[in-house]
């Protein structure tokens, strides 16, 4: 059955809320049309609120990878995550990264993708889209396979 973008999006969010909310985050949608959060998070304990964006994929095969876009390479506040949401029926994961971490990678794999021939020898073109994934089907300087591992799951990061 072919996924609907909007209902996976939206399973993501809630998924990252019910388990921010299970953790004792007072956590809730952003406004529609936010510009850089998806969600809003606010600690009960008086440290600085947080913002994260969410990003899902239903998982099918091998590693999943995530859609990004050039915009996403400049995003790089220290109050601002990301969440990698790795759908799946039974057992779902959930990578937490900060936004400089992302901003780095992001650069760094696109560059290392466009100085990589294309299957049949050709250069790449220029695009605004990007790719985030734990392994990556080109070389990436500071980028080692399964990188993202660290940030399965990785909550405490946000306080």
């Amino acid at each position: 059955m072919k996924q609907d973008k909007q209902l996976l999006g939206a399973a993501g969010e809630h998924l990252v809320l019910s388990r921010l909310l299970t953790l004792g985050y007072l956590a809730a949608p952003a406004p529609r049309g936010t510009r850089k959060a998806d969600v809003l998070v606010n600690p009960l304990d008086n440290k600085r609120p947080w913002l994260i964006q969410v990003k899902t994929t239903f998982h099918t095969e091998g590693r999943p990878k995530w859609h990004m876009k050039e915009k996403h390479e400049e995003i790089s506040d220290d109050d601002m995550f990301y969440c990698f949401v790795d759908l799946d029926y039974k057992d779902s994961s959930v990578f937490v990264i900060p936004a400089k971490k992302v901003s780095k990678v992001i650069k760094a794999s696109y560059k290392a993708w466009l100085n990589t021939p294309g299957k049949k020898g050709q250069a790449h073109n220029e695009t605004v889209m990007r790719w985030m994934s734990s392994e990556y089907s080109w070389k990436v300087p500071g980028v080692e396979p399964g990188w993202m591992d660290e940030y399965l799951e990785k909550w405490e990061l946000l306080g």
